[in-house]
C-alpha cells in the first residue's frame, strides 16, 4: 500500500516536471517558433502555451518590435572617382518569425552586406556633389531595394538613413575653403547693401531738409510781404492827416536808409497822400517787396 502511494507521488512529480518543462510564456512584442521532430509546427504568440513533451522544441524568442541596425562605414566610389566613407542606419521589423527563422542564415549579416552593396551601386551612379546633396533620394532608393530583398526573410525595412558621408581630407579642405569664400562673399554683399541703403537714406534726409528750409523761407517772405501790403491798405483806408503821413514818411525813410538801398526819394508835397504812397511803393519795389501774386 505504501509503495503504491510512493510510486503515485513519483509519477505525479515527474508529470509536473515534464509539464513545467514544456510550458512556454511569450511576452508582449515577442514570438517563438515551435518545431515538431525538427519540422516547423507553429508560431507561439503573446501568452501562455504548453507544447507536446519530447516531440516539440522551441527556437529562440524573436522580437517583433522595430529595431535599429547601425552598420560600420563602407568605402564607396562616386561617378567622378572620388573615394569616401559612408555609414548607414537601417530601421527594420520582423513581421514573419517563420521566414526569419528559416529564410536565411545570419540575417543581420545578410542585411549589412546587402546595405553595403546597394549603397555602392547607387553612389557609383552619382557624382560627389550629387551624393552630398541627394541624401533623401539615396535613402529612398536604398529602402526600396533592401525592402524588396528582405521580404523573403520575413523582414520589413521601414527607413534607411545615411548618417555620415566622409570625403577624403583634401576634398574636405577644399569644401571648407569654398564655404568660407561663399560666406565672405555674402557678408561683403550685405555690407555693400547696407552702405548703399544708408547713403540713400542720408541723401533723402538732406533733400527733405533742403525742401523744408526752402518752404520755410518762401512762407516767411510771403507772410512779410502780405503784412506790409495789409499795413499800407489799412493806412490808406484810414485816410490819415498830413502830419501822420509826414511822420510815417520820415520813419520809412529812416528804415530804408538803414538798409541796402542806395537811393532815397522824399516827396516835396507831403500833404499829397497819393504821391506819398506812390513814392513808398517805388522804394519798396526797389527793395524787392511787393504785393504777392494771387
Amino acid at each position: 500500500m505504501m509503495g503504491g502511494i510512493i510510486a503515485g507521488l513519483v509519477i505525479l512529480g515527474v508529470l509536473i516536471i515534464v509539464i513545467g518543462m514544456n510550458v512556454r510564456i511569450v511576452e508582449q512584442g515577442m514570438a517563438q517558433v515551435v518545431q515538431r521532430l525538427g519540422k516547423y509546427r507553429k508560431t507561439l504568440e503573446t501568452g501562455f502555451h504548453i507544447i507536446m513533451p519530447f516531440f516539440d522544441r522551441t527556437r529562440a524568442k524573436i522580437s517583433l518590435k522595430e529595431q535599429v541596425a547601425d552598420f560600420r562605414p563602407s568605402e564607396v566610389i562616386t561617378k567622378d572617382n572620388v573615394k569616401m566613407m559612408i555609414d548607414s542606419v537601417v530601421f527594420f521589423q520582423i513581421v514573419d518569425p517563420r521566414l526569419y527563422t528559416y529564410g536565411i542564415e545570419r540575417p543581420m549579416q545578410a542585411i549589412e552586406n546587402l546595405t553595403a552593396t546597394t549603397l555602392r551601386n547607387i553612389v557609383g551612379e552619382l557624382e560627389l556633389d550629387e551624393t552630398l546633396t541627394s541624401r533623401e533620394t539615396v535613402n529612398a532608393k536604398m529602402r526600396n531595394i533592401i525592402d524588396d530583398a528582405t521580404n523573403p526573410w520575413g523582414i520589413k525595412v521601414h527607413r534607411v538613413e545615411l548618417r555620415n558621408i566622409l570625403p577624403p581630407p583634401a576634398i574636405q579642405e577644399s569644401m571648407e575653403k569654398q564655404m568660407r569664400a561663399e560666406r565672405e562673399r555674402r557678408q561683403t554683399i550685405l555690407q555693400a547693401e547696407g552702405e548703399k541703403r544708408s547713403n540713400i537714406l542720408v541723401a533723402e534726409g538732406e533733400k527733405q531738409a533742403a525742401i523744408l528750409r526752402a518752404e520755410a523761407r518762401k512762407i516767411a517772405l510771403l507772410t512779410e510781404a502780405e503784412g506790409q501790403a495789409e499795413a499800407i491798405k489799412k493806412i490808406i483806408s484810414a485816410k490819415p492827416d498830413a502830419a501822420y503821413l509826414t511822420l510815417q514818411g520820415f520813419e520809412a525813410a529812416k528804415a530804408l536808409a538803414a538798409g541796402e538801398a542806395t537811393t532815397i526819394i522824399v516827396p516835396s508835397e507831403l500833404q499829397n497822400v497819393a504821391t506819398m504812397f506812390t513814392t513808398m511803393s517805388e522804394i519798396m519795389n526797389k527793395k524787392g517787396v511787393g504785393t504777392p501774386k494771387k
